[in-house]
Formats: structure tokens, C-alpha cells, sequence
């Protein structure tokens, strides 16, 4: 079996965010890189218990950046894999990026490709659907369960008001939530093990982009604490009703 996992180099959460050109382009100066939650501790540690349990398993990662997304790449091999593929390109929109993982899949014939649920940057949620209708396979979004019996995958996923449970025959494509797989963190041999892994750097298929981005907007500044007398009942309930509009 061949797992594609797809990995994405985010901000850290407690990164300062700021923006340049006309709030264009996101600052990233200072900016400490990780690598996107969702990617590492759901989808690749799943991947990785899976080969743990059928050794004969390829593990592939593949990331859409520049050369400053390797480190990001080095890390995420130090959890589990055998070798990464960098396509060597530098786009935020989602066409594009799902296109480039889509055209190394078709090549390289994976029976499964991962994604995380989402980024944490840009929260869009669509590559995993974006590359299944590409390769033309079934694609089970926000799985909290997988389990794997030959080529015949089990998939749950909540949805509203309780559980799904879908059966699919492999291949297919499968976003990853939180409960497919426990966090892990990288041991000193692999950390090691991760040096010596293939990077393979691919140039990006021609592929024209569908959006541009206009402008960046940081929210609204929140509003100062108001403290009220616990004995002013009546100004509590005023300020409740006339300012935040909640009774």
C-alpha cells in the first residue's frame, strides 16, 4: 500500500500577525513556522500507525512551497515516513495547490492520500475535496475514525446530532479531524532518521490560479471591561440591553 500525506508549514498560534504592501502580503518577519496542526497530529501520525502495522507500507509527505518550508518537512519525516516530495512552487490558492499534489498522486499511485481537516492560517478546508475530484476518487471529509481491513477502509465522522459510518474500497481521499489518531512527538531516532531521508524537489505542473488576494484585515480590537457593583442590578440590566444587545 502507498499513503500520500499532505503537509502544510502554518504560523505559530502565538505568532504576531501583521501585514505589508497595503495589507497585501502577510509579514513574516519574526514569524515562527510549524507545522499545521491538523496535518501532524492527525492525518500523518495515522499514517504512520498504519505503516507501524503493515511495515511494507510507502509513506510519502508532500508539501507545496519554497525552500523554506524543508525544515517544516524535516520534522514532519522525524515523525514517521520514508521520503518527502516538495513541489517547488510559492501559491495560496487552493486550485493550484491541490492541482500540484493531484498531479504528483496520479503519478506516483497512491492507494490513500491524507490531508489535515484544514490550516490554521487560512481555514479553507478545501484541498482534500479539491484533489479527490481531480484524481476522480471518493473523498470522506472530517473523519474522526479509520480503520483498514485489506482494501476496504471504515470511516466515522461526526455529524449533527450523532456519528456517520462510511465503507469505501481504496483509493480514496480522507481529511483528518481530531480523533483519528492521538499526538505524537518525535523521538530522538527519528529526529536523526530524518537528516538522512529523501526530499525529493519537483517543479510545479502548469496550472493557471482562480483567486488573487485582495487584502488582509486583523479583527476588530475587543472592547474594555466593563465592571459593575454587584448591587447595581439595574445598570448591569441596562448595559446588557442598550450596549450588548443580549436581553
Amino acid at each position: 500500500m502507498k499513503i500520500l500525506v499532505c503537509i502544510s508549514k502554518t504560523p505559530d498560534t502565538t505568532a504576531k500577525i501583521a501585514f505589508t504592501d497595503s495589507n497585501t502580503k502577510f509579514d513574516t518577519n519574526g514569524v515562527q513556522w510549524i507545522i499545521n496542526p491538523s496535518d501532524e497530529w492527525y492525518a500523518l501520525v495515522r499514517a504512520v500507525e498504519l505503516k507501524e502495522k503493515d511495515p511494507a507500507t510507502v509513506l510519502h509527505l508532500i508539501t507545496v512551497g519554497q525552500a523554506d518550508a524543508d525544515p517544516i518537512i524535516r520534522k514532519a519525516l522525524a515523525l514517521g515516513g520514508d521520503e518527502a516530495i516538495r513541489v517547488n512552487a510559492d501559491s495560496h490558492d487552493s486550485y493550484y495547490i491541490a492541482s500540484q499534489i493531484a498531479a504528483v498522486a496520479k503519478e506516483g499511485g497512491y492507494d490513500l492520500v491524507f490531508t489535515g481537516k484544514e490550516t490554521i492560517d487560512y481555514n479553507g478546508s478545501s484541498i482534500g475535496g479539491m484533489v479527490a475530484e481531480l484524481l476522480d476518487l471518493p473523498y470522506i471529509a472530517l473523519a474522526t475514525k479509520f480503520e483498514l481491513n485489506g482494501t476496504q477502509a471504515t470511516i466515522s465522522r461526526e455529524i449533527e446530532g450523532g456519528e456517520e459510518v462510511a465503507e469505501v474500497t481504496l483509493p480514496l481521499v480522507l481529511s483528518a479531524s481530531k480523533g483519528l489518531a492521538e499526538q505524537r512527538i518525535p523521538n530522538m531516532k527519528g529526529i536523526m532518521g530524518a537528516r538522512t531521508k529523501p526530499l525529493k524537489v519537483v517543479e510545479p505542473v502548469a496550472v493557471d490560479t482562480l483567486t488573487t488576494i485582495a487584502s488582509f484585515g486583523l479583527p476588530p480590537a475587543k472592547a474594555g471591561v466593563k465592571l459593575v457593583d454587584a448591587d447595581n442590578v439595574e445598570e448591569l440590566v441596562r448595559l446588557l440591553h442598550e450596549e450588548a444587545k443580549a436581553i
